[in-house]
């Protein structure tokens, strides 16, 4: 696991990679914020832009060919957000995750 979290780190860090952030992960940590299940920074809606853009990464829109993947895609997995990210795969985006039941799909997956 520990070399899998290395590896996952340094691609994601390499100038080389496209990284995206997905909306569906903003959705998820402002949600999860004022529930008050994780805390951030700041508030979720200028700290989490703002940590994006300096990582280097830039944002994937959810669209509604994405929302109507989801429909397809079969019951491993009920989490709706990790389920959105794994339709957004579809579109040529490999996932970094540690969900075994995310990496079940068979979707690329960048292990985490």
């Amino acid at each position: 696991m520990k070399g899998n979290l290395h590896q996952a780190k340094k691609t994601l860090l390499d100038a080389n990679n496209d990284v995206f952030a997905s909306a569906a992960s903003a959705w998820e940590i402002a949600i999860k914020h004022s529930l008050g299940k994780i805390e951030l920074p700041g508030p979720p809606e200028t700290w989490l832009p703002e940590a994006v853009v300096s990582s280097g990464f830039d944002w994937i829109e959810i669209t509604p060919e994405d929302a109507l993947r989801v429909a397809s895609l079969p019951w491993r997995h009920r989490d709706p957000f990790d389920r959105m990210l794994i339709a957004q795969t579809f579109r040529g985006f490999t996932l970094a995750t540690s969900d075994e039941r995310v990496i079940a799909y068979g979707v690329p997956t960048l292990r985490s």
